[in-house]
């Protein structure tokens, strides 16, 4: 079994992403850095829409703190290369899948939708952090981007057990796998660039 199938993935990122990204390694460390720092506010967000859900906020809680310091680590080493943040770029893989989304009528729908749109950037940031440990010849970055796919898997997972403890299981299983398909078509039509995490 592949190291995508394992995480629902159906579609591998095209093996050349990595080699581009080792070529515009300041402008994927910014795109990183951003990509930490949405993930915080949109836990954030999570927590302030259904507060009533406890397991929710206490789960996602910590993962804010987590996702910021992690925003923190990639700013430390950006500086420690001499490296500069850049601009926040649009990220046409979420905003691909934002379109997707149910947003409005079943409220539980709305709920299930968020919750798995961010299963699915989890998994696929993991699968990126996995070539980034693998693909890259800086021993030290190799190690740095381990860490965070071990990170990552773990929110990909927390995900998904929370649609599960909401929502019937059978239900997750079936949305699930739509948006596997749905995920899966975004990226075969996108451009691969080394300048994006996504």
């Amino acid at each position: 079994m592949s190291k995508v199938s394992i995480l629902g993935l159906h579609l591998p990122s095209d093996p050349r992403w990595v080699n581009l990204a080792a070529i515009s390694l300041e402008e994927v460390l910014t795109d990183h850095a951003f990509c930490e720092q949405k993930a915080a506010t949109s836990c954030i967000s999570l927590i302030q829409r259904y507060p009533h859900r406890d397991r929710l906020v206490q789960e996602l809680a910590p993962i804010v703190t987590e996702e910021w310091g992690h925003f923190r680590q990639v700013l430390a080493e950006m500086r420690k290369r001499g490296f500069q943040l850049g601009k926040q770029r649009k990220d046409l893989y979420v905003n691909e899948l934002m379109l997707h989304q149910n947003k409005g009528g079943d409220p539980d729908t709305v709920f299930l939708d968020r919750l798995l749109t961010f299963a699915l950037i989890e998994a696929r940031s993991c699968e990126r952090f996995r070539l980034l440990s693998e693909g890259l010849e800086d021993e030290y970055l190799r190690e740095f981007y381990r860490k965070f796919m071990i990170s990552e898997a773990g929110h990909y997972r927390l995900f998904i057990d929370l649609a599960n403890e909401y929502l019937p299981e059978e239900r997750v299983k079936t949305r699930w796998q739509e948006w596997l398909n749905i995920e899966a078509d975004i990226m075969d039509k996108m451009e691969v660039r080394g300048d994006r995490m996504h």
